[in-house]
């Protein structure tokens, strides 16, 4: 069993007084840990398509899908996707944002694994999951390297598949 704590660096009052960063860039460059996180995000799963969350999300969820034979479909924040879109807004602890998908990225049904770094408060991952299902495809799981359970965001994923390979 790996300690998955030990690749994850506290940066103190960042990106303001008060917040502590949690940093996974130790994770991502040891080729060993990495790689297993990679394995361990989707094991056990069954899914034609994984989902990345812009921006670290990216960085986890494109060797997943590479790694299981999966498409990669990247979820975006609004006006950086350059065909026909959906989208779905949401809130943030300091005001609103929204998440794009190209209209054709998934064909009804298909199963969709959700990838992204940290789960917060949930809410860029709950408006990921109702993102795919607009969409017409089925969420498979959502997965996570970290979760900050003080921030209670697994509740906004309620009848969700959650995964996450450390809780902090």
């Amino acid at each position: 069993m790996t300690d998955w704590s030990t690749y994850i660096r506290d940066i103190p009052d960042y990106p303001e007084p008060g917040i502590v960063f949690k940093d996974i860039t130790p994770l991502l460059a040891d080729r060993t840990a990495f790689a297993r996180a990679i394995e361990e995000l989707a094991d056990g799963l069954d899914f034609d398509k994984v989902a990345g969350i812009e921006a670290r999300g990216f960085i986890l969820a494109a060797p997943v899908a590479y790694r299981y034979g999966a498409g990669f479909v990247p979820l975006r924040k609004k006006g950086k996707l350059p065909f026909t879109t959906i989208e779905r807004s949401y809130d943030l602890e300091y005001g609103t944002a929204a998440m794009e998908v190209h209209a054709d990225a998934f064909a009804p049904g298909e199963r969709v694994l959700i990838v992204d770094d940290v789960l917060a408060t949930g809410g860029t991952a709950s408006a990921a999951v109702e993102l795919v299902r607009q969409a017409g495809a089925e969420v498979v799981s959502v997965s996570f390297l970290l979760e900050l359970s003080h921030l209670s965001g697994r509740d906004r994923l309620a009848g969700v598949d959650v995964r996450t390979l450390v809780t902090m």
